[in-house]
C-alpha cells in the first residue's frame, strides 16, 4: 500500500456510480493540498479497508471515509469531506449538528436513485495521468 501522508484521508467511491465518479472529480478539483486519496469500493484495497473497518464488502451502498483510522459512511462522510475542501464548502459541516437520522434521509434518498438518475459505468473510472497518484492501488 502506497504511504499517507499524516493528515490524509481516504475516500471509497462506488466506481460504477456515474455520481460518485463526479463526486471524486469534483473533490480533486477543491483539495489542491491532496489530503484525500481514492478507491473504488469495488477495488481488491477497497474491500480490504471496508473489512478493516468491520464494513460489509458487498452491496454497501455509501460513500466511505477513512480518517484517523475512522470510517465514516453516509452524510458524517459526506461532510467530514466537505469540512477539508477549498472554498465555501467548509461552512456545509455546520449541518453535522442535525442528528445523523434526519441527515442520512437525504443522502439515502440519493443513494437510492443515483443510478437511475446518473447512470452506471460498466467499468470503473479510470483517473487522469495527473490524479494516479491520488489513488490507491
Amino acid at each position: 500500500m502506497q504511504t499517507l501522508r499524516d493528515d490524509a484521508a481516504i475516500i471509497l467511491f462506488d466506481g460504477l456510480c456515474n455520481f460518485c465518479s463526479g463526486a471524486v472529480q469534483f473533490i480533486l478539483r477543491r483539495d489542491p493540498r491532496g489530503l484525500f486519496r481514492f478507491a473504488s469500493l469495488q477495488s481488491d484495497i477497497g474491500r480490504r479497508l471496508l473489512e478493516e473497518h468491520g464494513l460489509p464488502v458487498d452491496g454497501l451502498n455509501t460513500i466511505v471515509l477513512i480518517e484517523a483510522g475512522r470510517a465514516y459512511t453516509r452524510s458524517t462522510a459526506a461532510l467530514r469531506i466537505a469540512r477539508r475542501l477549498r472554498g465555501a464548502w467548509p461552512l456545509c459541516y455546520a449541518a453535522i449538528l442535525i442528528p445523523p437520522p434526519l441527515r442520512n434521509l437525504g443522502y439515502a434518498y440519493i443513494a437510492r436513485n443515483r443510478y437511475r438518475w446518473f447512470g452506471q459505468a460498466e467499468h470503473c473510472m479510470l483517473p487522469t495521468a495527473s490524479d494516479r497518484a491520488r489513488f490507491l492501488e
